[in-house]
């Protein structure tokens, strides 16, 4: 067992809670006093209440209800709604705003158990403009966005596990950066009841953790189903990606990820290079336009009346172009969409998992959330599920992403193969610290 309980995975809190090893309150105090020491530093939540969290935990330790995540904190994104604490979605326009009830996914994660120990932080809107959250590995990065506040909590040991959104690469990029595994869905596979719309042609909700098996659990949980382990896999079939932008990676990038497909298939998996249809380059113009119109729309109210309370990078950017776009241009590139999945669908069938990049780059110095989001529109454009696992080291020692991506609602293959992928990349896998 770990020194401190707040360096438990969920699983393993469940387990130590279960079987009389530590109580509720006692794991939800040590992730208090993680927090209370590196926040000032990290800056990861929006809203943290430590009374209503030791209430929360002492009520679980009297009633000993059980629960498939009974005693694990977990942080909720900043536009994810909560009945007991704000929702701001990362812009004083929204100070103080509260919702009357939860959000399905946060209401669905307290049922099973766990412990919300507050909102972590979103970009403005969950989109460009950055919050105050800070890399945990090298507070001088930024910790990407638009899930910063998940990723950073989840990698400094904070809490087990997190909710973030994903739009563009909400939680993928952040998983890379901070070190620990992202997991967007299938698209429509889990509810998003309560959970600000951005694009809703795109929006999913992301799970952030510290082990694949968490990753699982969590899943199962949201979906509302019982719970089971994930199933061995045999050494899976995979396709190496060099998508469209495989030239704009940096070289450093590119090396890692070719060293990462040769280590695979030294393992014994069958690896080769994936061939994608050439349309798929349409995607990166499709995401943007189709992003673009639904976002400014949703946005309506703030554009007509707190306009000037919107950051210049905002207005500048996905407004300006969503409120360019006609109608004519917003169905034409949904229709692109559509044909794009049913090209790449080929693709899917012949592989189990893709292996393509869930970062260009380890995190830049700086505070840009999105950097790069070409690397992630292509992905979350399919609608396919996808997992960035915590595997590389960047030329600065930090932590960077591989991500691997499976078919439309393939998801516990996904799961499952990855946790067959962690393992044979082992050896040099980077773990939260």
């Amino acid at each position: 067992m770990p020194d401190s309980l707040g360096q438990l995975t969920a699983s393993e809190t469940v387990e130590i809670i279960a079987t009389g090893q530590a109580s509720c309150q006692e794991v939800a105090r040590a992730c208090l006093k993680q927090i209370e020491t590196r926040e000032p530093e990290v800056g990861a939540w929006a809203h943290c209440d430590p009374e209503l969290v030791i209430a929360r935990a002492a009520e679980l330790d009297r009633v000993g209800k059980k629960g498939p995540l009974r005693g694990v904190p977990f942080g909720a994104k900043d536009i994810i709604d909560t009945f007991d604490g704000p929702t701001e979605y990362g812009t004083p326009i929204h100070q103080g705003r509260q919702a009357a009830r939860d959000a399905a996914c946060v209401a669905l994660t307290r049922r099973a158990g766990g412990i919300l120990m507050g909102k972590t932080v979103t970009t403005e809107f969950a989109n460009v403009s950055p919050g105050r959250t800070r890399n945990p590995h090298d507070l001088t990065r930024t910790p990407g966005g638009s899930s910063s506040g998940s990723a950073a909590a989840v990698a400094d040991h904070m809490v087990p596990l997190a909710l973030g959104t994903q739009t563009t690469g909400s939680t993928t990029r952040p998983a890379s950066f901070c070190g620990v595994f992202g997991y967007r869905p299938t698209y429509g596979d889990l509810r998003m009841s309560g959970v600000m719309e951005v694009a809703g042609s795109f929006d999913t909700l992301g799970i952030l953790a510290r082990s694949i098996a968490d990753v699982a659990l969590y899943r199962q949980v949201l979906l509302g189903v019982p719970p089971h382990r994930l199933a061995k896999e045999p050494p899976p079939r995979i396709g190496f990606c060099r998508p469209y932008f495989w030239d704009r990676l940096p070289i450093d990038t590119r090396s890692l990820l070719i060293e990462t497909a040769d280590r695979l298939a030294s393992g014994g998996a069958e690896v080769e290079e994936a061939v994608l249809p050439p349309e798929l380059e349409e995607l990166e113009s499709a995401h943007r336009w189709v992003a673009g119109f639904e976002m400014a729309r949703n946005l309506t109210w703030e554009v007509e009346n707190r306009f000037e309370m919107i950051s210049e990078p905002l207005r500048s950017g996905r407004i300006k172009d969503g409120l360019a776009t006609t109608y004519e241009r917003y169905i034409e590139m949904r229709r692109l969409l559509v044909s794009c999945r049913q090209a790449a669908a080929p693709v899917f069938e012949r592989y189990d998992l893709l292996l393509a990049p869930a970062a260009a780059r380890e995190a830049p110095v700086g505070w840009d959330p999105v950097p790069d989001p070409w690397v992630h529109m292509l992905w979350s454009a399919l609608h396919v599920p996808s997992l960035s696992i915590p595997a590389l080291k960047g030329p600065k020692g930090l932590p960077m992403g591989v991500q691997l991506i499976a078919g439309w609602n393939r998801d516990s293959q996904l799961l499952s193969q990855s946790a067959w992928v962690y393992q044979a990349l082992a050896t040099t896998a980077w773990e939260a610290v």
